[in-house]
């Protein structure tokens, strides 16, 4: 079994960012993902991010991850199925090892909600799609649609658009209320985004592949490919026997980013803090760390 003073579960924003600065403490540190880039990865454009003005996910958490790897700090790509709490401090245990580590710094990120409706799950690969970054090219010339009103949803439609012959934005609600003013308009200026206000979609039909999408409202509209883009949920089920505390899944820490458990440490999406954000992904993992490092110390 391989031992550190601190192991980083997750490879997103907070997940990368603990680990930068882990080798700036001198902390012996390990990340462990299944793979790296988080959702700050898949998102088209990220335009709120000190430094850039305008930067794509993919190339920001590229950047981010060469800085790790610069720094020398080790990335194993394996999923960390349980999490559990020893007198040493912590047992990984992923698809592949065991570790043990004093500190944990989890931050695995959240998984992608679904819609759970008729032909979501079946045509999943077939036209169903959680990624435009990832699978727009695949709808050039084509008509698609995107569910969701939020910053994600919008950025997705734009980056559609660019490529498609007509985007639908297809919200529940009557206007877009969390979505920052800016997606908003750029959105409305766009000349091929249809905005579908107060409208459900109750079912993906298709043959082979996603043809067209059932609304509430009994129409069928004409659909090479549907974009779901509803937000995520936390993903704990590897720590269930830490007993952590917890607000809607989402896990509570302290202004040091430690969870009830001690040493173990929580940052990023799966915190419970409602500003979901690639800068205060990164905040987080920074707080964490320099927690883990005075741990550390006093410990000595």
């Amino acid at each position: 079994m391989q031992d550190y003073d601190l192991i980083i579960v997750g490879g997103g924003m907070a997940g990368l960012t603990s680990a930068i600065y882990a080798a700036r403490y001198n902390i012996k540190a390990l990340v462990i993902s299944r793979e790296l880039g988080g959702t700050t990865a898949t998102a088209h454009k990220v335009c709120n991010f000190p430094s850039y003005f305008e930067i794509s996910g993919f190339e920001l958490m590229k950047k981010v991850r060469e800085q790790v790897e610069k720094l020398g700090v080790p990335i194993a790509l394996e999923e960390v199925l349980e999490i559990k709490k020893d007198k040493a401090g912590f047992i990984i245990k992923t698809s592949n090892n065991s570790y043990s580590s004093k500190k944990v710094i989890y931050a695995p990120g959240n998984l992608r909600r679904k819609l759970d409706i008729k032909g979501e799950k079946e045509f999943y690969g077939k036209g169903v799609s959680y990624c435009a970054v990832c699978d727009g090219p695949f709808f050039r010339y084509k008509v698609v649609a995107v569910v969701g009103g939020g910053n994600s949803a919008l950025s997705a439609a734009i980056l559609l658009a660019e490529k498609s012959k007509k985007v639908y934005i297809i919200y529940r609600k009557s206007e877009f209320s969390k979505a920052e003013p800016a997606w908003v308009e750029a959105v409305k200026k766009s000349k091929n985004i249809e905005i579908m206000f107060d409208t459900e979609v109750m079912e993906i039909k298709g043959l082979k592949k996603v043809n067209s999408v059932v609304l509430n409202n009994k129409k069928e509209l004409k659909v090479d490919g549907i974009f779901i883009e509803i937000g995520s949920n936390p993903n704990p089920r590897a720590v269930d026997s830490l007993q952590l505390n917890t607000n809607n899944n989402y896990i509570v820490a302290d202004k040091n980013q430690e969870s009830n458990v001690k040493g173990f440490f929580v940052a990023g999406d799966v915190v419970d803090f409602e500003f979901k954000q690639a800068v205060v992904s990164a905040g987080h993992g920074a707080i964490a760390t320099r927690a883990v490092y005075d741990s550390l110390k006093m410990e000595e």
